[in-house]
């Protein structure tokens, strides 16, 4: 078998034997599973560049159960802008992992990625770019939720009412007994955000409250997220905890 060369996003690592290291790459044919022999070592020629928030150019050979990275060249640095900001960097880690757990939707998702931390990078709105890339995501894997119509009826909105199992937004007859009921100008920032309407997103910014709609929006969101996905993001726990801060 041939070496081949791809673009990758670092999604994960860690430590493997005295001086390899397990790199979970994604890219655009999905997940690959690597290990990069000896690059914890000083004199590694290119283990400062194999972590988050880099776009590389990486050259790997197939193995059995992992493949062997044997090069990486940096394409574009998302980490200036994010690491240094505690809210950018968890967004950002949150992201990366949303993006590992939903990887089997190949090259749209790597697009989606590598976009939303270039985003990050200049945004001061972190938590938005996050959702906006959770929401287009759950649209590429298929489950996003209603904002607008009810999910169940399709009745036209907007509706009072969400439930994550039930689809999204519901109508008065469609209300189920534990549905949250946020007000509808949080799902309507849910679809500016779903459809990347930035300046509509920058405009509500400047109004007070902007902060606790965009609260619940989130919180909307990562309970559609984790109801269809089954599982957690831990990430996103220490997104919430620079909310309640």
């Amino acid at each position: 078998m041939h070496s081949y060369r791809e673009r990758a996003l670092v999604v994960r690592t860690y430590d493997f034997g005295e001086a390899d290291r397990i790199v979970v790459l994604l890219t655009p044919r999905g997940l690959v599973r690597s290990v990069a022999k000896g690059v914890r070592r000083a004199k590694s020629r290119f283990g400062s560049r194999v972590q988050p928030f880099v776009l590389l150019d990486v050259q790997l050979y197939p193995g059995r159960n992992l493949d062997t990275l044997t090069a990486a060249d940096t394409v574009e640095y998302f980490g200036s802008g994010i690491i240094e900001d505690y809210d950018s960097y968890t967004a950002a880690s949150a992201v990366l992992e949303a993006a590992e757990q939903l990887s089997f939707h190949e090259g749209e998702l790597f697009d989606l990625t590598v976009a939303a931390l270039r985003r990050m990078r200049d945004s001061e709105l972190p938590t938005a770019v996050l959702d906006a890339f959770l929401l287009q995501a759950m649209e590429i894997a298929g489950w996003a939720p209603s904002l607008f119509d009810c999910a169940h009826c399709g009745a036209p909105g907007p509706h009072h009412a969400f439930h994550p199992g039930a689809g999204g937004a519901l109508c008065e007859n469609c209300h189920l007994a534990d549905c949250a009921t946020p007000p509808t100008e949080a799902l309507r920032l849910m679809w500016w955000l779903a459809h990347e309407a930035w300046d509509a997103v920058e405009a509500a910014a400047q109004h007070p409250g902007f902060s606790d709609l965009l609260s619940t929006a989130h919180q909307l969101t990562r309970a559609h997220l984790q109801w269809h996905l089954e599982r957690s993001v831990t990430s996103l726990n220490f997104v919430d905890s620079g909310w309640s801060n």
